[in-house]
């Protein structure tokens, strides 16, 4: 039989009916149903994969923020870490260099500071082919591509945190050494408290830093020129005191420096104190460190109140921002 008779009885009284469908017609009917339904599940499916994709990619947001946040603090950490081993090197350093011991090269800076005498291996991917994905399980490319720069921002902050723990494993073989350092330092100074009590350590006034140690243009020439101290300005009738025990060696007038202090604190260590207001020493007179010994002022060459200190080390100047202690 090439169809399929389909009869159709109402109720006793109507007219029977029939209904002859071909065969092929059913069976083109069946495959478009099939067609359709494969269809729906598809997408039925696809949308399943996206609604998974965004479910996960907001976690992976999520929990990028807080890794970042973790990464952030940890690095801050690390960061104040790192300034206070720069700190203890620095303080090491000046205690050396004015114990006269052996220790690290001095640093250097420049500006105006505010300053006074109570002022204290590599990471490696594992690769393969990728495999095929069936194309009714393929998800949406817009979501695949925020899933995947979701996973690189994870990545990367992963490659963060093994550079992080790297520098923390180094921060701690570093803090280690220092520790050996100065312990090995207080043996050191153990026999030098003479010697420290008669080296210069602190600032000789309260003012600002207007002009380091070293090379710079004159304000009066205009040339170039070597200045053998630091300037430190302030008000004028301003304490200036003794910087280190000591004894007076010279106390008057000293030609560009005006009214002017040099205190010998043996050790072939000297500290000038130049352009006072006034003098409150006598040449001889036996100082201690703090001890006032002048006014800041104005006298000699100068361009306004301030001090001009300056550290002689067996007669040859030398940096006094090496003999300060912050």
């Amino acid at each position: 039989m090439e169809s399929f008779s389909l009869i159709v009885v109402a109720d006793e009284t109507s007219p029977i009916r029939r209904f002859d469908v071909r065969k092929v017609m059913v069976r083109r009917a069946l495959w478009a149903l099939g067609v359709v339904a494969c269809v729906f599940l598809l997408g039925l499916v696809d949308y399943v994969l996206v609604r998974i994709d965004h479910v996960e990619l907001g976690k992976l947001r999520i929990e990028n923020a807080e890794q970042r946040a973790k990464i952030e603090s940890f690095d801050e950490s690390v960061a104040e870490v790192q300034a206070t081993l720069d700190r203890v090197r620095e303080f090491e350093r000046k205690v050396r260099t004015i114990a006269n011991l052996p220790g690290s090269v001095a640093t250097g800076g420049a500006g105006v500071v505010e300053v006074g005498p109570s002022d204290s291996g590599d990471l490696k991917e594992g690769r393969g082919e990728a495999e095929p994905v069936p194309t009714s399980q393929a998800p949406d490319p817009a979501a695949s591509a925020r899933r995947a720069a979701s996973k690189s921002r994870a990545g990367a902050a992963d490659d963060r945190m093994s550079l992080l723990r790297a520098e923390t494993r180094r921060l701690s073989f570093a803090a280690s050494e220092r520790q050996l350092s100065l312990e090995e330092l207080v043996q050191q100074l153990e026999d030098k408290h003479d010697r420290l009590a008669s080296s210069p350590a602190v600032w000789p006034t309260q003012g600002w830093l207007t002009s380091r140690f070293g090379t710079r243009i004159s304000p009066f020439t205009g040339k170039r020129h070597f200045h053998s101290g630091i300037d430190i300005a302030g008000a004028t009738g301003t304490d200036v005191i003794a910087t280190a025990r000591g004894k007076v060696k010279f106390v008057g007038h000293k030609g560009p420096m005006g009214k002017t202090v040099i205190i010998d604190h043996g050790y072939g260590v000297c500290t000038h104190y130049g352009h006072s207001q006034e003098n409150l020493v006598k040449r001889g007179e036996e100082v201690e460190r703090g001890q006032v010994i002048a006014k800041l002022g104005n006298s000699g060459r100068s361009t306004g109140p301030h001090v001009h200190y300056t550290v002689e080390v067996k007669g040859k100047a030398v940096n006094p921002l090496d003999y300060i202690f912050d």
